[in-house]
């Protein structure tokens, strides 16, 4: 119901412009029109569902008669000289609470859901083959390239930790994981034979689309990980990966994260399929992603145990999260998630690091987190156990089921299913999620609006 002006000349799609302005105006002389100025579409889904991205540069203004003015402040050779009108995809049912609290809850119990859709259409288990449409043009380029950097920030980065070890066994490449906003102060030498990943919710976070621009300005290949069609990392990578994991409106990141692991897992997965000797390992990763819904399933089960559990570590001022191996990404993301929503003190500690000052925390009015996973570093995360417990410290065990071992020296015990080793994570991160919502509940904090911070951060 709208019209295209420009110099007077009538459009009928997109928004064509002339040097610098382009117009947009009600039809017919007695229609109304209503904008809605919004950082993200999901904001104004349940008012309409037709939406002008705009770009960087751009200044909209809606003058006295309802028109729509988008002027240019700079223009460039590459500038795009039709601007679209795009109708939203989006249901209102996904960015509804339903029958859950908060956001955050539902998206923690979307998870089951979210990696199913991560993987849908890019893993056949029947024939073990993997195929990720937005790079596979790109992955001679990519076999061919000197090392692999990982770029992020917050909950992004820490979906690098967690599948840097991984990419390395199964590309024998060098992978560099570096914050977005360190990355940038250093300067970092970058080469045109480098393949730099840049990972990113929302697509729009200011310091890693820096760290994105400095590395293609020195042709580097750039590999965007987003959650958002059509985002600034979308628009300016020259390949990249789409984690399908559905809007996520909850300011601290659960589902977005565990989509994030197994896109880079795929990745890998591809980046391995011609090599004879990583055959086995491919194929016990690919039955492990296969049955990883109803594992979620099973540790989402045990919410009324992580909710009691919650309740006798609430009042606490500071917790220990610790690790060793795939599971250091996992203290750390878990670390994150309890600082940001329960405004108390976590940290998440490499178990290996725990004599080199740490342990000197430790004592029994300190709530500590193990993540004891029966692995290849089991034997040396149960030697940090036992040094927590003999300095009076009362660990909360997160273990694999039906081991005994670990229990014994917990206060606490959280049993969650065995899996391969690189996807244990992705198990072991839900009760801490679960954990840190429970926590935020019983301190009378908004576990979606944490105070001080947003969802996407625009600014460096």
């Amino acid at each position: 119901d709208h019209r295209i002006s420009m110099g007077g000349e009538l459009k009928a799609v997109g928004l064509p412009r002339t040097n610098s302005t382009a117009e947009f105006a009600p039809l017919g002389d007695d229609k109304e029109v209503e904008y809605f100025f919004a950082s993200d579409a999901s904001a104004i889904v349940e008012h309409t569902d037709r939406v002008i991205y705009l770009l960087d540069d751009d200044v909209a203004t809606v003058g006295a008669e309802g028109i729509l003015t988008i002027h240019r402040l700079k223009r460039s050779v590459d500038d795009t000289h039709n601007r679209e009108i795009t109708t939203l995809k989006m249901e209102i049912q996904e960015i509804m609470k339903g029958s859950y609290t908060s956001f955050m809850q539902k998206e923690i119990f979307e998870q089951p859901e979210s990696v199913v859709n991560t993987m849908r259409g890019r893993i056949n288990f029947d024939s073990e083959v993997v195929v990720l449409g937005g790079i596979k043009d790109y992955l001679g380029e990519i076999r061919r390239c000197r090392r692999l950097l990982l770029i992020a920030c917050g909950t992004s980065y820490h979906s690098a930790i967690a599948t840097r070890q991984l990419l390395e066994e199964l590309t024998e490449l060098p992978v560099m994981i570096d914050l977005a906003s360190d990355f940038i102060d250093r300067s970092t030498p970058i080469f045109r034979d480098d393949v730099c990943f840049f990972i990113s919710q929302s697509g729009e976070t200011a310091d890693t689309l820096m760290a994105l621009r400095y590395c293609k300005s020195r042709n580097a290949l750039i590999v965007g990980v987003t959650n958002t069609v059509g985002s600034s990392i979308c628009r300016e990578s020259h390949c990249g990966v789409h984690i399908n994991a559905g809007p996520e409106i909850g300011v601290a990141s659960t589902k977005a994260y565990t989509s994030q692991v197994i896109s880079l897992v795929m990745f890998a997965l591809m980046m391995a399929e011609d090599r004879i000797s990583s055959q086995p390992r491919r194929s016990e990763i690919i039955q492990g992603l296969k049955n990883l819904p109803d594992q979620i399933k099973e540790v989402l089960a045990l919410d009324d145990e992580i909710k009691d559990i919650s309740k006798h570590v609430y009042e606490k001022k500071s917790m220990l999260v610790l690790g060793r191996g795939y599971n250091y990404a996992t203290c750390m993301e878990g670390a994150l998630k309890i600082k940001e929503i329960t405004y108390m003190h976590s940290e998440g500690i490499l178990a290996g690091e725990l004599k080199h000052g740490p342990l000197a925390l430790v004592d029994k009015g300190m709530p500590i987190i193990m993540l004891c996973m029966r692995d290849n570093t089991y034997t040396k995360t149960m030697n940090a156990v036992q040094q927590v417990t003999a300095r009076e410290g009362q660990p909360i065990i997160i273990c694999n089921k039906g081991d005994k071992e670990s229990a014994k020296f917990g206060s606490r015990v959280l049993e969650i299913p065995k899996t391969v080793d690189c996807l244990q994570g992705l198990l072991a991160v839900i009760p801490l999620q679960l954990l840190s919502y429970h926590v935020a509940l019983l301190r009378g904090c908004n576990v979606d609006c944490p105070r001080n911070l947003a969802k996407s951060v625009t600014v460096e």
